[in-house]
């Protein structure tokens, strides 16, 4: 399946499709950094910059357009000027080029407050546009650490809800089977929690004694269980190991052993060691938060470890920004799988 990919940013797209066989035609990118990178992992596809120009791009034969466009006029972390800002104006401009090129399929991401802007008239004025270029469609909020694939059997450990919009050209049906499967019908919730709101605290300010204030017994209580996942995208020798043997994360901070003879362990362990596994031991847990990595945010969005510091001259500053404005990998291969297997449907 060949494709056009505007707002490109550094491709979470092309990482996505290509173990699916899909080919990159054109990019559409202007942002200096993300540029840099599209022009070091894919030279021969040519970065036709500025998406409003797009009168004056080749005339091409895709048979995918994806993009997502600005997202911030229409976060909740921004002022919410839907269509009245320039940016949040870049969703018309990409259904100007889906008119122009006529793919069979498009697809289209935004956060997901882009359903309430201006009333949600914003985002009706959006499917009203994809409905007159001759696309039936469907949406629906996807969270990546829910989006299982090949090559992503857990998905990635973070919580990040996008909202994507399937078009197939006459066929609101083809779309509806790309987002909407037997499993996803069924309306299972996710886990019941809360998303946390409060700042982390620092290594002094959690309690008295400067660290957790109390003796943990990890064996027990279960304290610091997580998913290997989310060690996985951890760098080792940094705050935090992954323990295979006991699933369990382990800081890598000085934790006291509180027994006969007080030790120093360099690695907290969970409970007792394998060789005493039956007995009981407490250790008092300090640790500290500190901020992530660029390759452990590279993990978190289904990158390859390398696949921004490779980039000549990259700063940590460029590769957050453009880590953080990116798809996650994971939520993209599942969807371009989805619309290979429909579109091999006659």
């Amino acid at each position: 399946m060949r494709y056009i990919s505007v707002c490109s940013g550094i491709e979470a797209a092309t990482v996505a499709f290509h173990p699916l066989g899909f080919t990159p035609i054109a990019f559409s990118e202007i942002d200096p950094f993300p540029c840099k990178v599209l022009a070091h992992h894919y030279p021969e596809v040519p970065n036709l910059g500025d998406m409003t120009k797009f009168k004056e791009w080749p005339d091409y034969e895709p048979e995918l357009l994806v993009g997502g466009t600005p997202c911030q006029s229409f976060s909740i972390a921004g002022l919410r000027k839907g269509l009245d800002d320039p940016r949040g104006n870049l969703m018309l401009t990409y259904l100007a080029i889906a008119a122009k090129y006529r793919p069979k399929w498009i697809l289209w991401e935004n956060v997901p407050g882009v359903l309430s802007t201006n009333g949600g008239r914003d985002f009706a004025s959006f499917l009203a546009g994809l409905e007159q270029c001759g696309y039936g469609f469907a949406y629906k909020v996807l969270d990546a650490q829910y989006c299982r694939t090949d090559g992503y059997p857990h998905a990635v450990p973070q919580r990040r809800r996008r909202v994507f919009v399937v078009g197939c050209l006459g066929d609101w049906r083809s779309a509806a089977a790309v987002l909407f499967d037997s499993e996803g019908l069924r309306g299972n919730p996710p886990p019941s929690r809360e998303t946390g709101k409060e700042v982390a605290g620092t290594f002094t300010s959690r309690t008295k004694s400067g660290g957790w204030g109390t003796d943990v017994d990890l064996a027990s209580s279960g304290y610091m269980r997580t998913v290997p996942e989310v060690a996985k995208c951890l760098t080792v020798g940094q705050s935090i190991r992954y323990d295979s043997e006991t699933e369990t994360m382990l800081p890598c901070a000085v934790a006291f052993g509180v027994g006969e003879k007080p030790d120093v362990w360099h690695c907290l362990r969970s409970g007792a060691s394998k060789a005493d596994k039956h007995e009981s031991t407490t250790y008092i847990l300090q640790m500290q938060v500190r901020r992530l990595m660029p390759v452990e945010c590279a993990r978190l969005q289904g990158f390859p470890d390398d696949y921004l510091s490779q980039v000549p001259s990259a700063s940590d500053t460029q590769m957050y920004r453009a880590l953080g404005n990116s798809m996650a990998v994971n939520v993209m291969n599942l969807i371009g799988r989805r619309i290979q297997m429909a579109n091999n449907i006659k």
